[in-house]
């Protein structure tokens, strides 16, 4: 049921049943909105954005990342990379405890990465053809041996990238699909409740190893189901936190000048999100580049960032955000012009076949963003056909190319070896998921560009290799780029340090701190 703003301000309870004054003084709380409700929170299995936002703060990865991508010690104290570039070593550190009260140690993080994230994880699994050896040289010291450099390696060990798991809990797990057990961390937070299509509650970890984090005792996210329902609930004090892209981005500035109210667009320097359509290959009338030509001349990418996303992005180039690593702007462009689609169509025999255009439930933008690009569609001559469903649907339609284009966004993690990559190369086209090469672009020469890129240590020889990838990518129009995305995070004033890394909210929360 969708309230209006009015009944959500005249609502006296949260649905946990907790009265709003209480929550919305007591500094021992947090609410945050969250929407969709992710499919699950089990680390690799929740690789979904709204999934990451609140597992990111369960599980912990051996290091955090400050906003120049530099890293920080977390699970490991200390780190030393040999001079030849093959040998990773960490330190972890010592008397760290899971959830469930059993010992963190090195065997942990050697399941994790050579059996866990080798099956779930593309970004990693792509790494591990330069690793030849993951293994504990003891109970607190685990040592990556790799048979070739591979620069970005350091970058990998970020909790979207690589959330440590306990092998007790997953060794005799069938990891075909998410197994039906809590999630369990070393994070500053302890999964509490979760009420289908209500709430998800943390609890703090009094165990964590951290000495006085995290301050806050518990977190709620708040399942609420469109963008002005949430803004509503935050002018009513129901959440404390909206995180980027949960409300309409005209209700952002109006929000900001609510008193006691900050706005940052701080914490997305790791994610660096692109936002694009997926483009099946598979699809006879998508095979031709004609047509995926005609596709970006028929979409108006500008009014797009302007009018719908209202300034929070920017018209994409490519497959690379401009803040990442080795990005080039010299690249052919497909300027929005609705009559050279037209031509292209007529050129490519293009007869009214129709064209499924999958949406991606998160929230009011992203439903303002696909029907406009329908429009620009209409208008260039397609045929098409909208398609929606729920996140479950949608996961499973992009997991098995039961599409012919779909919306998606993806994080891209510093590095073009990281984060695009998985996308685009061939090795990664594989039925099931939906973070790997969904669309079923195939090229040689982009397979070995990207791999030449991810090995070279030279960096003007990287950035030579990531120059053709994208230029050949775009020629050969691999995906539909719309729009390099920055999310703005709407919260109270009174919530210090709300953003304190390259993952913002993702795993921000155990220092942050809430004044009364």
């Amino acid at each position: 049921m969708k309230l209006n703003r009015r009944q959500i301000l005249a609502a006296g309870t949260l649905a946990c049943g907790i009265p709003l004054p209480l929550l919305a003084q007591n500094a021992a709380v947090l609410n945050i909105a969250l929407f969709p409700e992710p499919p699950t929170l089990l680390a690799a299995f929740g690789g979904v954005a709204p999934a990451q936002l609140v597992n990111g703060n369960i599980y912990e990865s051996l290091l955090r990342f400050d906003d120049k991508l530099k890293p920080l010690p977390n699970l490991a104290t200390d780190w030393t990379i040999s001079k030849d570039g093959l040998t990773y070593t960490f330190k972890l550190k010592s008397a760290v405890t899971w959830h469930d009260g059993k010992p963190f140690t090195a065997a942990d993080v050697v399941y994790t990465a050579d059996v866990f994230m080798r099956k779930l994880n593309p970004r990693f699994r792509l790494a591990l053809a330069s690793v030849q050896s993951i293994q504990a040289l003891d109970t607190h010291t685990v040592e990556f041996r790799l048979n070739s450099p591979f620069p970005p390696f350091i970058q990998l060990f970020d909790v979207n990238t690589f959330p440590i798991v306990p092998k007790h809990q997953f060794e005799d797990s069938d990891l075909s699909r998410p197994p039906a057990v809590t999630p369990i961390g070393t994070g500053p937070y302890k999964f509490k409740e979760w009420q289908r299509g209500s709430s998800i509650q943390l609890t703090r970890n009094p165990g964590y190893h951290v000495a006085g984090l995290p301050a806050i005792e518990n977190v709620y996210f708040h399942v609420i189901p469109d963008a002005s329902s949430r803004a509503a609930a935050f002018e009513s004090g129901r959440v404390d936190v909206l995180p980027g892209g949960s409300v309409e981005f005209f209700d952002v500035g109006r929000l900001s000048k609510l008193p006691g109210v900050s706005v940052t667009t701080k914490g997305s320097e790791k994610l660096a999100p692109l936002a694009m359509l997926w483009i099946n290959h598979r699809t006879p009338l998508l095979k031709d580049v004609r047509v995926r030509r005609a596709l970006m001349h028929a979409i108006d990418r500008n009014g797009l960032a302007k009018v719908v996303w209202q300034g929070f992005a920017e018209p994409a180039t490519g497959p690379l955000n401009r803040s990442t690593a080795f990005y080039t702007s010299k690249v052919n462009s497909y300027p929005y012009d609705a009559i050279k689609a037209k031509k292209l169509l007529a050129e490519a025999g293009y007869k009214g076949e129709p064209v499924r255009l999958l949406g991606i439930p998160y929230g009011e933008v992203w439903t303002r963003t696909a029907e406009m690009v329908r429009q620009n569609l209409l208008a260039a001559g397609f045929n098409i056909q909208q398609v929606n469903a729920d996140l479950p649907g949608v996961v499973s339609r992009q997991s098995n190319w039961d599409f012919d284009l779909a919306f998606t966004f993806y994080y891209q993690y510093g590095d073009p070896s990281i984060g695009v990559a998985r996308n685009y190369i061939s090795s990664e086209i594989k039925k099931g998921s939906t973070f790997n090469n969904v669309g079923g672009y195939e090229s040689a020469k982009v397979d070995a560009m990207f791999v030449r890129g991810g090995r070279e240590v030279e960096p003007s020889k990287r950035a030579e290799s990531y120059a053709e990838v994208q230029r050949t990518m775009v020629d050969d129009v691999a995906a539909a780029w719309l729009l390099e995305l920055n999310f703005p995070t709407v919260y109270r004033s009174r919530i210090d340090n709300v953003i304190n890394s390259a993952l913002g909210l993702n795993d921000s929360l155990a220092r942050a701190t809430v004044r009364k």
